[in-house]
Parts: C-alpha cells; sequence; structure tokens
C-alpha cells in the first residue's frame, strides 16, 4: 500500500547537490556519470521533480566562482541532453508537465547564494536566460547580498543589492529561496517580498536549536506568501546528536511543520551530503560548523530512501491526500504558480 502510494504520487526533491559529483568529471563523462551514479538511485525513490541547486565550494571562491557556477549549469544542460529518455531540464511550468506527462523526471536549476555573481544583480538575468529558476542569496557567511545564518549575531540583513537582487527575481520569476538566509535577513525579505517564497532545506528551529533551522514565526511567515518550507533531512539538523538520528526525528520535523505552517505549504529538501561526498575526490569536508557531514539516517542517506518517508508518514496516520501533497504536490503547486509567469 505504502509503495503504491508512493509510486503512484509525484515525488519532488527541492535540494540535491548532486551537480557537484557529476561536474567534478571531465565534461566527456558528465551524461554518462549522472546516467550511471545518480539516475538509478533518483528512479529508486520514485523522484519526479528534481531541483538541482549550484554551490561553489570555498576553493573556487572568489576568483574562480563565476567560472564554476557557469561550469555547473553547462554541466546541467549536458547531462539532461545526454539522457532525454529519462531527464528534462525545464524552465517553466508547462515544460515540467510536459516531462512529468512523459514520463520524465524534470530537473529545475538553482542557485545556492549566486557565488560570482555577487553584487552584480544585472547577470541575474543571464543565469535566468541559462536556465536558473529557484536562487538563495546567501550561505552560512557573508555575502555581497546578504549575510547567511552562521552571521546571525551581527544582525545584519540584506545589503541594497540584496533587495535588488529579491526584486530582480521577482520580476522575472525566480522563486527566492531563504535557506541559509541569516535571521535579520529572513525578516526583511518577508517583510518585502511580493511572491511566494520557498525554503529549499530548512528544518524546525523549535526540535533542534540550530542557526540552520526556521523558527516558528519564519515557518508562518514563509507560509503566509503562499509559499512551500522543505524540510531538511540533515542528521545534524534534526536532532542535536546526528549520529542517533532516525526516521522519527525526520517525522517529528515535518509533522511541526505542517502544525505551524500548515498542510499546503510543506515538502521536501533532503540535502543528501554524505550521498555526494562520497563521489568527491577528495572529499571536501567532513565536519561543517560543529555538525558531522557523514552522519545521516539510516537507509536515507540517498534518493533511494524516499519511500520511507511516505511509508512513516502513512504509519503516523497522515491521510494520503496529505502525505501527497508533502511529499511532493505542494512544490509542484509553487512551481505551477511561478513558474508560468512571464517576465515583466
Amino acid at each position: 500500500m505504502t509503495t503504491s502510494l508512493h509510486q503512484r504520487s509525484l515525488v519532488a526533491d527541492t535540494h540535491n547537490d548532486l551537480l557537484m559529483a557529476v561536474a567534478a568529471r571531465p565534461r566527456a563523462k558528465w551524461a554518462a556519470f549522472f546516467r550511471e551514479r545518480w539516475l538509478p538511485q533518483l528512479l529508486d525513490g520514485g523522484v519526479n521533480l528534481q531541483v538541482l541547486p549550484v554551490f561553489i565550494d570555498d576553493g573556487y571562491r572568489p576568483e574562480g566562482a563565476l567560472r564554476q557556477t557557469l561550469r555547473m549549469i553547462e554541466c546541467a544542460h549536458v547531462l539532461a541532453e545526454g539522457n532525454p529518455e529519462h531527464v528534462r531540464l525545464c524552465r517553466d511550468a508547462a515544460e515540467i508537465d510536459a516531462a512529468l506527462d512523459a514520463g520524465l523526471i524534470a530537473l529545475v536549476l538553482a542557485m545556492e547564494s549566486m557565488p560570482g555573481l555577487d553584487a552584480s544583480v544585472e547577470l541575474i538575468s543571464t543565469v535566468h536566460r541559462l536556465g536558473v529558476r529557484v536562487a538563495s542569496i546567501a550561505h552560512w557567511g557573508r555575502t555581497p547580498l546578504a549575510d547567511g545564518s552562521g552571521e546571525d549575531a551581527t544582525g545584519s540583513g540584506l545589503t541594497s543589492h540584496g533587495v535588488a537582487a529579491l526584486r530582480e527575481m521577482e520580476r522575472l520569476g525566480i522563486v527566492f529561496d531563504v535557506s541559509h538566509l541569516g535571521a535579520s535577513g529572513v525578516a526583511q525579505v518577508l517583510e518585502l517580498a511580493t511572491k511566494p517564497l520557498i525554503a529549499t532545506h530548512s528544518s524546525a528551529r523549535a526540535l533542534r536549536d540550530h542557526h540552520r533551522n526556521l523558527t516558528d514565526e519564519q515557518l508562518r511567515g514563509v507560509a503566509g506568501t503562499g509559499g512551500v518550507i522543505c524540510v531538511n533531512f540533515f542528521a545534524g539538523f534534526l536532532t542535536e546528536n546526528e549520529h542517533e538520528a532516525t526516521l522519527d526525528h525526520l517525522l517529528d520535523h515535518i509533522e511541526h511543520v505542517v502544525e505551524v505552517a500548515g498542510i499546503d505549504h510543506v515538502g521536501m529538501g533532503p540535502d543528501f551530503v554524505r550521498e555526494v561526498l562520497t563521489d568527491l575526490t577528495p572529499p571536501c569536508c567532513e565536519h561543517t560548523y560543529g555538525v558531522d557531514v557523514n552522519a545521516a539516517i539510516p537507509g536515507l542517506d540517498g534518493p533511494a530512501g524516499l519511500p520511507m518517508v511516505t511509508e512513516g508518514l502513512l504509519g503516523r496516520g497522515v491521510p494520503d491526500k496529505d502525505v501527497q501533497k508533502i511529499i511532493g504536490g505542494n512544490v509542484h503547486r509553487l512551481f505551477g504558480e511561478m513558474l508560468g509567469m512571464t517576465p515583466s
């Protein structure tokens, strides 16, 4: 019954850094490496809609950040073009639905903190032309656009360039992502936003007091825009002892977000860090801001484990229709609204 519901539902993952792993290979191997290493997992996990963030390691910053950003965007196009029978890179809601109707995995390009663009807000239009449809403006630290959550002690919000970036993204129809943004920045975005927001990979701070998680006030704020909070599966953001993280910890976060934000505003943003790092040689890191990136919920270290979430929610008595909203329906609705608009 569980497997049947998962298989017949639209499953959306709003944060998988697999592009980092694929782009680490020579260009000639991009399509084949994706097909051999990652596609089977996406298929086993029942993924229908996959957001692909462009994240740039510190080693490329600052001089090589824009070059690596463009390389990873090119990688997304190449792996899609090399696997047309399985995936399609989509630029709008109509292309997403066409891909889904054809039985393909719809891929959507995102940018995480806009590395390389920095204060050149005019380049947001450039990456939009290249297919980027979701973006955040900060990661752990400070950028020319805003402070990340690791800088919360500064109390800093968006810079003037950050405000301009928000306005430009709304004009173009790029979904603004508040994940990683500092608390003051989130508050400012909630005041300024005129379009629905997304948190592509953020869990509940009420259950795990980590700056990367969202408070109940922030959860309600994102929901109030018509947006979606996609719960992060990363063990260190679910419980204080990440090596003891279980499926129940994740389900607790999902149910908390449902209770606070509402059933129409919850999704999945797994952030399968360990799975990506195993493909990087050498691994970029072992510990990040005090949490072990190799810690994972047993069975949920990669996309193939996603049916566990459906099974767990059903086991807790969540109705079928609500499970379907959580595992993909809400994200599909948001993209239908935001990616169906024409740039002004």
